[in-house]
């Protein structure tokens, strides 16, 4: 490890102004959840195996992550229950130094795998943190999420409400939202259980206001999709790209594995390689240590279906934030990115 490594590099990271210290990598689990399908369309990231789902959760805890994110409709309940299973064979000990985040709010049906529509009535709430309760084996949830559902400030402040009620009762540590309008968020800051906002930040790009917002109101930042769904892992090419049935082929939110897009993303990505790796990061590293470098309340959320990819993404904590000058020649060289949002 280098020197400005070694003073740079804070192995962990506050969730907010009030939340508890994690470490400042944590692990995605959408691809744990199997294949399910929401609105018709294929939502999961293909075929997984259990086993080694639990070893690649295993290995990243072994490497120092402490924050495990997931929802419940992912793999429609099935991404909660491997973790709940992961952590169960973990000595009390490890277990409760584990933070797990989960969200709410959309609907799904286990038996048939698929979801649609999102409720976020009292009810609903109450009932989807019983049922993640159940299947995450515990009897806390540390950070729950709304994941979607709230169309403005009115609705937000219900939730609110009710995720205040479960802090209460003892049944949520904390809470934050993965809807980042900013409406919601300045909404969910107004609580001191709240700790963090859930947004798309990677090297291609982010949106400005929900840093600034996030920085205003000392929430944390979690940031999915860090490796752009893969994409700036190095692994993939046009001709080699997800498998059929994989959600990143179909989808309105992302068009890095697209025909028509990939060879600019590419591009782009060929263009900072050699800064990304810089220090001897792998690729993947490098992408994480720029978030890292980007803004100290990026909590980046790298997802893995295999021990390797666990092993590779905790890595990054080794190396730590890009340095400030490779950090701000990558920005300048994206700059162009259609993902650089105000």
């Amino acid at each position: 490890m280098s020197t400005d490594q070694q003073v740079t590099s804070p192995p962990t990271r506050q969730l907010g102004a009030n939340g508890p210290e994690v470490s400042a990598l944590g692990v995605g689990t959408w691809a744990l959840g199997g294949p399910f399908t929401v609105d018709g369309r294929d939502a999961g990231w293909g075929v997984v195996d259990d086993r080694a789902s639990i070893r690649a959760l295993h290995t990243a805890i072994d490497h120092g992550a402490a924050l495990i994110d997931t929802a419940a409709v992912y793999g429609t309940g099935h991404s909660e229950r491997i973790i709940g299973q992961a952590l169960a064979q973990l000595p009390s000990q490890t277990r409760e130094q584990i933070v797990v985040a989960t969200k709410f709010g959309h609907l799904f049906d286990e038996q048939s795998r698929a979801g649609a529509g999102s409720d976020i009535s009292p009810q609903a709430i109450r009932a989807e943190c019983e049922a993640s309760l159940r299947r995450l084996g515990t009897e806390t949830i540390g950070v729950y999420q709304l994941h979607g559902g709230a169309d403005g400030s009115d609705a937000a402040e219900g939730v609110v409400s009710v995720l205040e009620e479960l802090v209460d009762e003892g049944k949520i540590r904390w809470f934050g939202t993965s809807q980042d309008a900013p409406e919601i968020i300045s909404v969910f800051a107004l609580s001191r259980h709240a700790v963090a906002v859930q947004s798309q930040v990677n090297v291609f790009g982010w949106s400005q206001s929900v840093l600034e917002l996030a920085g205003k109101h000392r929430l944390a930042v979690l940031a999915r999709s860090p490796l752009a769904m893969g994409l700036l892992s190095g692994r993939y090419s046009l001709a080699r790209r997800p498998a059929a049935g994989d959600v990143r082929l179909d989808t309105p939110w992302w068009t890095y594995f697209d025909d028509d897009a990939m060879v600019a993303w590419l591009a782009r990505l060929a263009s900072v390689r050699e800064l990304l790796t810089t220090g001897g990061r792998s690729l993947v590293q490098g992408a994480l240590g720029y978030l890292w470098a980007l803004d100290e309340a990026i909590i980046p959320l790298p997802g893995i279906r295999t021990p390797a990819q666990a092993e590779e993404n905790v890595g990054a904590l080794r190396h730590g934030p890009l340095p400030a000058a490779v950090a701000a020649e990558v920005t300048d060289l994206l700059a162009d990115s259609p993902e650089r949002r105000r």
